[in-house]
């Protein structure tokens, strides 16, 4: 039961009935999917931390450290002979001990990385890229894990959550309130600590919640193409010098695996020679280490005749991307593109990034973000108790249609939601949908179930 005592008083007023009651839907329906991200989020951001513990059989090498490596030739053809296709990828070991990886796509079917003992030749595992832990963690965060349908859902939510925030922050502000501003009433047992609890943890996780639903944007399968596509054409974006992927036989850099939003969406070049004896691995990792690119690269092979090597490091920090494209046959540099060569709206991107994922500033970004996944949680677990202790029996129990909105107030809510709307259209298109279904539905079912 709950007591009136537990109830902080609210003001009157149409506009403030208006935002709690947005609130309480977009919340309402938002909650899960916070719960998920913020869950898969947060492991995510331990990716490093935890991928040679779960993958200590692939990613340890029995050998050692100590061990000769075999030349990388060597290995891929002892990867291609243990899972036949063509050969797109190597990965050197990272640090001594660790394995070597080939990425290998079969004809008609997807990427499998096959990881070897870089000194014996040792297939220690091979299994399909996406099933490896962390890219699932990272498919099931996205949505991507269930298509391109429901990952266009995870640009809805991020976008509704920039509308809790700001509603949130309304809802919060004291107005001569004392208790429940920045401390807790009363026990768990009283929803007014629920209450408090989600009003606190939300003051304090506002601006994380902020921070990664914008950031987060960028990776989104609508919005974030068609951003990528309107700096690059402002010349804010990728280097002018940069080619798009466009068509299928010049495919994107994304195609061996995913890492910089900025470079993952450009095309290799082509090599000045077509024909020719190409060019060892070793001396390709030589011309790298040569250029200061760092240990922990991918080296993409060759794809065609006049394909190129291209060299990727995507370390945690933004400020250390780099592509180094390198001419098959003649070994020279074609192209070298690292962080200062992005332009100003691409560089705050990557960099937005970077601290999403807990990366830039180290351990502190890492664990600061992780304390945001853990306030999100708490944040979505109080709102959901406090529902459910205010909710009348087999009710909804959802705040009452507002009345009353004065003109003024109700243009600046209609300007604030109108301007993010556009900002992010399948967030105004869900924003539409909502109050359709607010204004002609619930009014039918308001009897029954108390909306």
């Amino acid at each position: 039961m709950t007591l009136a005592s537990d109830i902080p008083p609210r003001p009157s007023g149409g506009l403030y009935s208006l935002i709690w009651r947005w609130h309480f839907y977009a919340g309402l329906l938002c909650l899960p999917f916070f719960i998920l991200l913020a869950t898969t989020g947060g492991l995510y951001l331990f990716r490093e931390e935890l991928a040679p513990v779960i993958e200590s059989h692939r990613l340890i090498a029995p050998s050692g450290p100590a061990g000769v490596s075999l030349a990388p030739e060597d290995l891929i053809r002892r990867a291609v002979a243990a899972q036949p296709g063509q050969a797109i990828r190597f990965t050197p070991p990272p640090i001594p001990g660790r394995s070597a990886e080939v990425g290998i796509r079969p004809e008609g079917g997807k990427t499998v990385s096959v990881f070897l003992d870089p000194a014996t030749g040792e297939v220690l595992d091979r299994l399909p890229e996406d099933d490896r832990p962390m890219a699932i963690i990272s498919h099931i965060h996205s949505l991507a894990i269930l298509g391109p349908g429901p990952n266009l859902l995870i640009e809805v939510v991020g976008g509704w959550a920039i509308l809790l925030v700001i509603s949130g922050l309304f809802l919060w502000w004291p107005r001569g309130r004392k208790g429940g501003v920045v401390s807790l009433r009363a026990t768990p047992a009283r929803r007014i600590w629920w209450r408090d609890l989600h009003a606190v943890v939300g003051l304090f996780a506002c601006g994380f919640l902020l921070f990664l639903s914008v950031t987060g944007m960028p990776w989104s399968g609508y919005w974030g193409k068609h951003y990528r596509e309107a700096i690059n054409s402002w010349g804010v974006g990728a280097p002018a010098n940069v080619k798009p992927a466009s068509v299928a036989s010049d495919a994107a850099l994304a195609a061996t695996r995913a890492g910089s939003w900025t470079m993952d969406g450009t095309a290799a070049p082509t090599s000045r020679q077509i024909e020719g004896q190409t060019l060892p691995l070793v001396q390709v990792m030589r011309i790298a280490r040569h250029l200061g690119v760092p240990a922990g690269h991918v080296i993409r092979l060759p794809d065609r005749t006049a394909g190129v090597f291209t060299v990727q490091s995507y370390p945690r920090q933004a400020t250390g991307q780099r592509v180094v494209h390198i001419d098959r046959y003649s070994g020279k540099v074609l192209a070298d593109v690292g962080f200062a060569d992005y332009g100003p709206m691409a560089k705050a991107t990557e960099m937005g990034i970077s601290i999403h994922t807990g990366g830039q500033f180290g351990r502190i970004n890492q664990l600061l973000m992780a304390a945001a996944c853990l306030a999100i949680i708490v944040l979505s677990v109080a709102g959901a108790v406090m529902w459910w202790k205010r909710r009348p029996s087999e009710k909804l129990g959802a705040p009452p249609l507002p009345e009353g909105v004065r003109p003024r107030s109700l243009t600046i809510f209609t300007l604030i939601i109108l301007a993010l709307g556009l900002l992010f259209p399948l967030l105004g298109a869900s924003v539409l949908v909502a109050l359709l279904i607010d204004r002609l539905l619930f009014p039918l079912f308001k009897s029954r179930f108390g909306l």
